[in-house]
């Protein structure tokens, strides 16, 4: 009898070593899940970031033909895309048509920061680059950068599918002057930098769900 009472005591004593155990893990587990639901609320973000309009606007690093933009207010097809490519450095330039005589091209580099850049191209302009300053239409330029890419080109774009390019950028606050020559001579546009609320992105094979 009294060895059957030492085996139930010990029986339970196990029990009770493995509910306080498993309580031990479990609130471990809770613990460790309750941590990590912190870090993702409260640990560093970047400011600056533009991960929540992308996801409301649409991303414009991810433009291709075929896509529609609004640009404050009229609406845009993207018609084709370069992607520019410079010691590892990336950035696009998207051909705009609205269908009615209207186009542009929009530029979207990330250094560091997220930079989209309406522009139109001049004609009858005599400038050319290389100076350190540059006059247009009363407005002073100050040259930002200048160097060679590659690029590749998909729909329409008017250029070949792959190629080199030279560049020599100006800049004067929110407004660029850019000069690019595609192996037939400068060609210059002057740009506006856009606000993140002044244009839209529709893609045309939007991700499921949106």
């Amino acid at each position: 009898m009294e060895f059957l009472l030492i085996i139930i005591v010990a029986l339970l004593l196990i029990i009770a070593v493995v509910v306080v155990f498993n309580f031990l893990g479990g609130r471990k587990a809770r613990r460790a899940e309750t941590d990590a639901l912190k870090q993702r609320a409260y640990g560093p973000k970047d400011p600056f970031s533009t991960a929540d309009d992308d996801a409301v606007r649409g991303d414009p690093r991810q433009l291709k033909p075929g896509d529609l933009v609004e640009l404050r207010g009229e609406t845009f097809a993207v018609r084709g895309t370069l992607r520019l490519s410079q010691s590892g450095f990336e950035w696009t330039e998207n051909f705009l048509d609205t269908g009615t005589g209207r186009k542009a091209w929009l530029s979207v580099e990330d250094d560091p920061d997220l930079e989209v850049v309406l522009w139109q191209e001049l004609t009858g302009v005599t400038l050319t680059p290389g100076p350190d300053a540059l006059e247009l239409d009363g407005r002073r330029y100050h040259s930002d950068e200048a160097g060679s890419a590659e690029f590749s080109s998909t729909g329409t774009t008017g250029l070949n599918q792959r190629g080199s390019m030279r560049y020599h950028d100006y800049e004067a606050g929110d407004e660029r002057l850019s000069f690019e020559d595609f192996g037939s001579g400068w060609e210059s546009a002057r740009g506006e930098v856009l606000a993140r609320s002044e244009y839209r992105i529709y893609p045309t094979d939007p991700a499921p769900g949106t």
